[in-house]
């Protein structure tokens, strides 16, 4: 067994190209014997700090790129175009070959530069160069391969972006909610009111940092603000009134005209406003009848009747209090109207969406579990039904009911569990009590309408197609497609992620999803295409000119052409390339990286400062990573059930946060921008000021390794930043202890890279929020169970604490667990363009031992030492840190010292006697896909490592602390610059332009009249022919006003309803539809007169207010447009109804009657001429 080890240290050896061939006859301990043999070689090695200068035999230099020609072949030296040159040599010395590393001025063999002192330098030039690395395999494939980035996204069509992705930040109190786009104008609202884009102007450069802008607003293409408001929760355009409505988180609905004169400086004001709900205004809609509908919490939903909103809007701004007033009054409650007895029929959920069925004139309003269907007409709910499809009789508590329903149960659980048990002793008395509260919650819990268990079905988003169907997107990614009667008729699942939103354009479907995605779909539900548009969830999508428009949850606007993806977007895609140098940036940043297992002491404050503030003076960015701040049974274990409930940190690491900040100058040149502490572990980041605005969109993360994968005293927690629009990750581990449990560190390390999530806040509030809390409440209470069931039984209290606390983690994760994904997802590490590791790994030094590991140190010999580090050798495999890179270590193992004791007598010299190890390290990946590569937006982030050292003057634990410091050179994105290009190549290439034009064919389309003229309860049919053979044509019919006959000849004044509404008078059936080739479709257009109890306030019918018995005239307007089409080809159809003495009569004795299979009465029937009556307007969506 001696002699195998003695042959496979020689072996080992000998694998080093710059150690000289030892003898057969000694070990690696007899080598370090002062034998004459010895002597002779240490005057060949000469381990002292002087330089060695050798004369090379050969020198290979290449375009200033060199490779380091070493037996090693994974040690790479950095090389930039204005990085100083290097050069590899070679010399002969005692039959082997010796590698010199040589950098600017100086020349060192590399066994030397490996031994150099970790202390101040005297040349500080040589601080600045950068060192040889260390590649691991593997990482050209799976998982580690390093993401691919391009000058233009080969992914996905090129966009228009409106408003680049801002930083989060820079956004608080002005998220953008919801989007709403008109022909000219993109309206948007966010936190503090509302914001409008001219689309003149979309491809127009931003403002750039000005005070004309808010800080993330910089790159946007140029936008007008409104006076501050309460966030803007829904949008809805009243295309025949020229406004914009939006409901508010006050409750409040106010109203804003559309292309006003605006000014830049200053904001502009609402118009109309009212006290809508006393909770936030949820959703709106405006019917066919041009009625205003909104919805609010509770499940409430108000109608507000168009002819008081037109009253309101026509009075003086004076007189706004009156206008307020009005509509408030007019208001018609229908959760009041379907409530009996304090017995309601529909469902008490929030209202998640609202939407107008245009083609039968029904409201489709929809609850998280639920639908309610409404007559838009009548207003009377026609039925209920859930997520099934399956019809409900609901009987819905109030709220003040059901909370004292749960206190009553709670009572009677508590109450009698004390009650039954006072015999029994206290453990036996607080399991019954636990058990009792987590059958009342359960029951809670799976209560009232739509139990969490459905909580994957719940629906998220609502759209009308035009085919009349009702499509349904829910938070598992399914997708559901209803008839007209509220009947379920099919499902598909696409994409794994959730619905967020819905738009139609023609004959497609665009859905937005949690992840980022959007797909186009067919009628039928096929799969057209599909894209990551955003790095954040799709929240918004709205059809603008041939453009739909994407709003992420980070706040950034995008536009896809209604042709993307097609051939045009790779005309566009290269012209765009071509153009690379004109809107790429350059940006050096440098970071400090430092990694401290601390050993739950703490550090004075000149440690502190030469660890960390004695590197600080030339960076921008400091990454902390802090092992064992805390441990302990009773801390580790209270730690993992703070975590189940979102929470985090520790006194202690609060100290440390503190302490640090100070070493730093924090407040006065640095800034923290976060932090995550998971047990023992923490890491936090601070950035210079400077640097600041360029820095942001802060994630964290956490994934404990320990117990049953639950326990943090080991894992690993990360913080994710944007700078300069890179993505940088940053893991702080503590993995697996122990000489031999190196395939443990491994898989803890998978582990940590696979599970490593990074929370987004903005989707923590969501209507699940309770769900969590719910469960976490039974799962702990089980935890505890389980905890007295096995103290009970004996085991230690210390492992039944853990046990019962890994469980209760567990639980509560089990419900994220089942996410439905279909597909291979790669983790978030993976895509990010910089991930650095740093901790205490724990790997050791292998086929060594303790006298001799200090003999190598005490020479300083470590570049024969790094020939036993297991983390080396597991690299060198493929088997951890795939692909990453390390620099060169040149500075004495940091684990295992003596407390308080300097110099490298202070390792451990104890009963246990462990060996040293670099157990604590610092690795990183770039984008680079080759050793050596340049930096461009192919390859957007090219870092090196200029200092690399352990500080080992530092004595306040049994670890040194260890400092990494890169640079950085970042390639980014002139987004305002860019969008500018895009907008001149759109206009200026002819190609892209032809293609472009065919979005604007329209079908050409006949009416059989253009002229109708009713009796009272009348019915005259209006046919449409589409005359085209090879497109579908997709109609729509709104009325472009109405007006009654003056007797005295004068000029009819046309009003619109709200939205382009009908009158109620009138009945289109169906009011919009598709017409396939060379078929026609006939629309009913039918007289009615209707008068309903809900129409009177204060005795007066509504409707009487604005149409009196007179002779009546509406113009309707028939919008034609292609099954994919911008442009929209517009015929006018003149409606007239004759009132005389004798059906005013007829009406008032019919009033509530619908006329049914009424004769068809057609009067002044022509062939329009189509020359004159079709006419090409503005696009419409």
């Amino acid at each position: 067994m001696e002699e195998r080890s003695e042959d496979d240290d020689r072996d080992a050896l000998a694998g080093l190209s710059n150690a000289p061939p030892p003898r057969k006859s000694h070990s690696l301990s007899h080598q370090l014997r002062p034998t004459s043999a010895q002597k002779r070689h240490h005057q060949i090695r000469k381990h002292s700090l002087d330089d060695v200068h050798v004369v090379p035999k050969s020198v290979h230099n290449n375009n200033n790129v060199d490779y380091y020609d070493s037996s090693d072949d994974d040690f790479f030296p950095y090389s930039t175009s204005n990085s100083s040159s290097t050069t590899t040599t070679s010399n002969a010395v005692g039959g082997a070959d010796y590698e010199v590393y040589v950098g600017g001025t100086h020349s060192h063999r590399l066994d030397q530069s490996l031994c150099m002192d970790d202390g101040d330098d005297p040349d500080d030039n040589r601080e600045c160069q950068p060192l040889p690395e260390f590649i691991g395999s593997g990482g050209g494939t799976g998982i580690f391969k390093v993401p691919t980035r391009a000058f233009v996204h080969p992914g996905r069509p090129p966009c228009l972006e409106l408003r680049p992705h801002p930083l989060r930040e820079t956004q608080v109190g002005r998220f953008l909610r919801t989007i709403a786009c008109t022909n000219t104008q993109l309206w948007a609202g966010q936190e503090g009111g509302v914001r409008v884009w001219d689309l003149k102007d979309a491809f127009e450069p931003g403002f750039g940092i000005t005070s004309r802008v808010m800080r993330g607003d910089e790159d946007a293409a140029p936008y007008y603000e409104s006076v501050n408001t309460s966030p803007t929760h829904c949008l809805t355009v009243d295309t025949g009134n020229r406004l914009i409505w939006t409901g508010h988180k006050d409750g409040k609905i106010r109203s804003w005209k559309m292309d006003q004169s605006l000014d830049a400086s200053t904001p502009f004001k609402e118009g109309l406003s009212w006290q809508a709900h006393r909770a936030p205004v949820l959703a709106m809609v405006f019917t066919a009848y041009g009625d205003m509908w909104s919805g609010s919490e509770g499940g409430v939903i108000k109608i507000w009747p168009w002819e008081t909103i037109e009253k309101s809007l026509s009075l003086k701004p004076e007189e706004r209090h009156m206008a307020a007033l009005l509509v408030e009054r007019s208001c018609i409650d229908l959760r009041n109207q379907v409530t009996v007895n304090g017995v309601c029929s529909i469902s008490s959920q929030d209202v998640k969406c609202l939407v107008s069925d245009n083609f039968r004139a029904k409201v489709w309003c929809a609850g998280s579990m639920s639908f309610s269907w409404w007559d838009a007409r009548t207003r009377e709910l026609v039925k209920v039904f859930n997520v099934e499809g399956q019809i409900e009789n609901r009987v819905d508590m109030s709220a003040v009911q059901q909370d004292q329903a749960v206190e009553d149960e709670m009572k009677v659980k508590f109450v009698s569990t004390s009650k039954k048990e006072k015999s029994g002793g206290f453990l036996q008395r607080s399991r019954n009590a636990i058990m009792g509260a987590a059958d009342a919650v359960r029951r809670v819990a799976t209560r009232g309408a739509g139990a969490f268990v459905e909580e994957s079905k719940k629906t998220e988003a609502l759209v009308q197609t035009a085919d009349g169907m009702i499509w349904s997107g829910c938070t598992n990614g399914l997708l559901v497609q209803w008839d007209g009667n509220g009947n379920r008729v099919q499902d598909f699942n696409h994409h794994y992620s959730g619905v967020q939103c819905f738009c139609t354009l023609g004959t497609r479907i665009y859905v937005g999803y949690v992840s980022g995605m959007i797909q186009v779909l067919d009628l039928e539900g096929n799969l057209i295409a599909g894209w990551v548009a955003h790095s954040s969830p799709v929240i918004k999508l709205a059809v603008g000119t041939g453009v739909v428009y994407s709003l992420a949850t980070h706040g950034g606007i995008r536009g896809w052409h209604i042709k993307s993806p097609g051939p045009t977007d790779n005309l566009i895609r290269t012209e765009l390339a071509a153009k690379e140098s004109v809107y790429t940036k350059r940006d050096n940043v440098r970071i400090l990286v430092g990694s401290w297992n601390v050993g739950q002491g703490r550090a004075s404050q000149d440690a502190l400062m030469s660890w960390l503030g004695s590197a600080v003076p030339d960076v921008g960015i400091v990454v902390v990573g802090l092992q064992e701040v805390e441990m302990g049974a009773g801390f580790l274990a209270m730690s993992a059930a703070k975590e189940t409930v979102g929470l985090e940190g520790s006194s202690v690491g609060n100290w440390w946060l503190d302490n640090i900040g100070k070493a730093l100058e924090e407040g006065k040149t640095f800034e923290r921008m976060g932090s995550r502490q998971l047990a023992g572990l923490l890491i936090s980041l601070w950035v210079r000021k400077n640097l600041r605005t360029h820095v942001g969109d802060i994630d964290a993360g956490a994934v404990p390794c320990g117990f049953g994968r639950a326990i943090g005293n080991k894992g690993g927690v990360g913080l994710r930043i944007r700078v300069y629009d890179r993505i940088m990750c940053f893991v702080n581990c503590h993995l697996a202890a122990h000489l031999e449990a190196v395939n443990r560190r491994n898989a803890d390390f998978d582990h940590i890279y696979r599970n490593m999530i990074f929370n987004r806040s903005s989707l923590l509030n969501t209507a699940a929020g309770m769900l969590p809390y719910l469960f976490l409440s039974c799962s702990l209470a089980f935890s505890m169970y389980l905890f007295w069931l096995l103290y009970s039984s004996g085991l230690p209290w210390v492992l039944s604490l853990a046990a019962g606390v890994s469980t209760s983690v567990n639980m509560s994760r089990a419900p994220n667990a089942v996410s439905g994904n279909t597909e291979d997802v790669r983790p978030e590490l993976a895509e990010a363009d910089v991930v650095v590791f740093l901790g205490d790994f724990n790997y050791r030094l292998f086929g060594i031992s303790y006298d001799e590991a200090r003999d190598f140190v005490s020479q300083r010999c470590f570049d024969w030492l790094r020939e036993k580090d297991q983390l080396r050798a597991e690299m060198k495999a493929g088997k951890v840190f795939q692909g990453m890179r390390e620099a060169l270590i040149r500075f004495p193992p940091t684990y295992k010292f003596e407390r308080h004791q300097a110099g490298l007598a202070g390792y451990d010299s104890g009963e246990k006697k462990r060996i040293p190890a670099w157990c604590d390290r610092i690795i990183y990946r770039d984008n680079r896909p080759l050793p050596v590569a340049e930096c461009s937006l192919e390859c957007p982030v090219v870092s090196s490592i200029i200092q690399y050292e352990a500080r080992m003057d530092v004595t306040d634990s049994d670890h040194k602390p260890v400092r990494c410091k890169l640079s950085l050179q970042i390639a980014h994105v002139d987004r305002s610059v860019r969008r500018k290009e895009f907008g001149e190549i759109v206009k200026s290439n002819q190609n892209i332009r032809s293609n472009l034009e065919e979005s604007n064919y329209v079908p050409e389309t006949i009416l059989n009249t253009n002229n109708i003229i009713l009796q009272n309860q009348d019915t005259s049919i209006l046919r449409i022919t589409n005359k085209c053979v090879k497109d579908t044509a997709v109609f729509k019919i709104t009325c472009e006003g109405q007006s009654t006959v003056k007797e005295d000849g004068e000029e009819p004044d046309y009003r619109p309803r709200g939205a382009n509404g009908f009158p109620r008078w009138l009945e289109i059936t169906p009011a919009a539809g598709m017409i396939k080739p060379e078929q026609s479709v006939e629309v009913s257009v039918h007289h009615e007169e209707f008068h309903t109890l809900e129409e009177f306030v204060d005795g007066i019918p509504q409707n009487w207010w604005c149409e009196d018995t007179c002779d009546k005239e509406a113009i309707l307007m028939v919008s034609v447009q292609g099954s994919c089409s911008a442009q929209t080809c517009s015929h006018r159809v003149r409606v007239r109804h004759c009132f005389s003495a004798k059906t005013r009569m007829d009406s008032k004795s019919n009033s509530s009657k619908k006329c049914q299979g009424s004769p068809v009465h057609r009067s002044e029937v022509r062939q329009p001429n189509i020359s004159s009556e079709t006419n090409l307007k503005n696009p419409r969506s």
